[in-house]
């Protein structure tokens, strides 16, 4: 049996770039406390009591919150639209990772890649001093294919712009559509 796998199309080369969907639901470690995933691995009671987990931010509008002993979850009922207010959550959201002395957080969306990244930006800009540039770097590296949604990205830049008074980053104009494949009318069959 094939594994299941995403694919997600780079935007500079419009080739597919293919993850596993072992490597989407992966659980992935941002700083020495905070973790990032999608839905499946906060469903893994095992894993989180090996990550020492005491408190789960769910970024989805239905994947269950699990309950187990000792730990807290908490929902943040959020689509991955780009209209989608999740700057309305960066405040409320960091502070609570920040104030979780007990154990680790995990913050999950459906696969890790959108929504739950960039409510680790923000807690990393807001308590831990670094940039949007360095934010993104910081939890680009620990899981390279993250995808923020358009939306979510002007609302990091201007959480940026409200925190510092500048932005680290600029939003690329988006590129030319890739031009309709004309027909060469010689290898056309005739109509006659």
């Amino acid at each position: 049996m094939k594994p299941n796998i995403i694919i997600k199309y780079n935007r500079n080369s419009y080739k597919p770039d293919v993850i596993s969907f072992h490597a989407a639901m992966s659980i992935s470690q941002i700083t020495p406390t905070l973790f990032l995933s999608g839905a499946d691995a906060p469903l893994n009671q095992a894993l989180m009591t090996r990550k020492g987990i005491t408190l789960i931010v769910n970024v989805t509008l239905s994947h269950t919150c699990p309950i187990y002993p000792g730990v807290e979850c908490i929902r943040v009922a959020v689509s991955d639209l780009p209209n989608a207010r999740l700057s309305d959550h960066f405040d409320h959201v960091a502070a609570r990772i920040h104030s979780n002395r007990s154990g680790g957080t995990l913050v999950h969306c459906a696969a890790g890649m959108s929504r739950s990244p960039a409510l680790i930006m923000a807690y990393l800009m807001k308590y831990k001093g670094v940039t949007l540039r360095q934010a993104h770097n910081c939890v680009k590296d620990s899981r390279p294919y993250i995808c923020i949604n358009a939306g979510f990205w002007t609302q990091l830049l201007d959480y940026e712009k409200k925190l510092y008074g500048k932005n680290t980053v600029k939003v690329a104009e988006p590129l030319d559509p890739l031009p309709t494949p004309k027909t060469n009318q010689n290898y056309l069959p005739s109509t006659a």
